[in-house]
């Protein structure tokens, strides 16, 4: 089946199992889902990765090929509906959100999946973007983040440090950059998650929490670019990674480190990071993903430092609220059952009492 900007006109699709009809009949595996094309990244690039992880889920899933809508904008992460044995659309540049949006409404039996990147999300899509988190579409956004624009061969991107030197900053950058999480709980994301691409166990577990999400689930994935920005996470990848890295899990005291020797604490009104053996037990944070007010998640996201001297890694966020497709698509029904059309309406509404004659 031919990925990239199939037709879905006119198509009759079963629905995915996610909406609880039939999944796809029989054990499905990876293979299920890898398309004929040839995988073009750079040697090394973490969104190899990041491929073979979702392969792999969506086959444990269950969902049906032909119930997947991969949409993706422009960048190297972009490449990835090609990849993919499904429907999906490469897009244009930082608008996939948009155009995903209009699919959810109008395709209720499609698991729709925006891939995008750091650049792409958050420079010229990044309205786009907050609106999609703001309104809780009915899809699934993977940010693949490297604090770097790839594509266009190494300039600094919305989420480069400060000092960052690159093509276009050659005397170190002076941007503020975006802090991915609290931009998308600043949206009121009613799901907002992080993982790293090398750690494929829980690059899983929050995939299948976000797939299972009705609304809009966020999850940023942080990722290696081998050519212009090596080694950036390579502090989350050593042997001490566990001083660094704040796992969030629902239900648990929020303790990090190889001996739990770090603990977060309450801290005015926000949170902070202290030493455990300092810090009475009861003051230890107990996560909550499902809290309905968005300022806890959101100082969880004020943890992270551009240094990666801490980096919460989780489900930051997991609340329900209406979504915006089922709301447009109720709004349809009940204006059809209390308002029929009727012949010649549409000539009248163009040529109603609103219109007028110029010159």
């Amino acid at each position: 089946m031919t990925i990239v900007e199939n037709s879905l006109i006119g198509t009759d699709l079963g629905l995915s199992g996610l909406t609880g009809v039939p999944p796809a009949p029989g054990p499905q595996k990876a293979k299920d889902f890898t398309s004929d094309q040839e995988v073009r990244w750079c040697p090394g690039c973490g969104d190899y990765v990041i491929l073979a992880t979702v392969r792999g889920f969506l086959a444990d899933l269950g969902l049906r090929r032909e119930n997947l809508m991969f949409v993706s904008g422009i960048g190297c992460s972009s490449r990835f509906p090609y990849y993919l044995d499904a429907y999906g659309i490469h897009s244009i540049h930082g608008r996939a959100p948009a155009i995903a949006t209009g699919l959810a409404v109008t395709r209720p039996d499609l698991s729709v999946w925006v891939v995008t990147g750091d650049g792409d999300a958050l420079s010229i899509g990044g309205n786009h973007l907050i609106h999609a988190l703001r309104r809780n579409v009915n899809m699934t956004i993977l940010l693949f983040n490297n604090r770097i624009y790839g594509l266009t061969k190494g300039q600094y991107s919305p989420t480069s440090e400060p000092g960052k030197v690159t093509k276009s900053t050659p005397l170190g950058s002076i941007d503020h950059p975006f802090n991915t999480l609290s931009v998308a709980l600043g949206a009121e994301a009613s799901f907002a998650a992080r993982a790293l691409d090398s750690d494929r166990a829980g690059l899983t577990e929050v995939l299948r929490a976000a797939a299972e999400h009705r609304g809009t689930s966020f999850v940023e994935i942080l990722q290696d670019c081998p050519i212009f920005n090596d080694g950036s996470f390579d502090v989350l990848r050593r042997d001490n990674a566990e001083s660094h890295l704040i796992r969030l899990r629902h239900g648990e005291p929020v303790v990090f480190g190889a001996e739990g020797e770090f603990a977060v604490v309450r801290n005015g009104f926000g949170l902070a990071v202290a030493p455990t053996a300092e810090v009475e037990h009861g003051d230890i944070v107990v996560h909550d993903a499902h809290c309905e007010q968005a300022e806890y998640a959101y100082a969880l996201s004020r943890l992270g430092s551009q240094d990666l001297a801490h980096v919460p890694i989780g489900i930051f966020r997991d609340v329900r609220r209406p979504t915006y497709d089922d709301g447009v698509r109720a709004q349809n029904e009940s204006a059809r059952e209390h308002k029929p059309v009727e012949a010649g309406s549409l000539q009248r509404l163009l040529t109603g009492k609103e219109t007028w004659t110029v010159g």
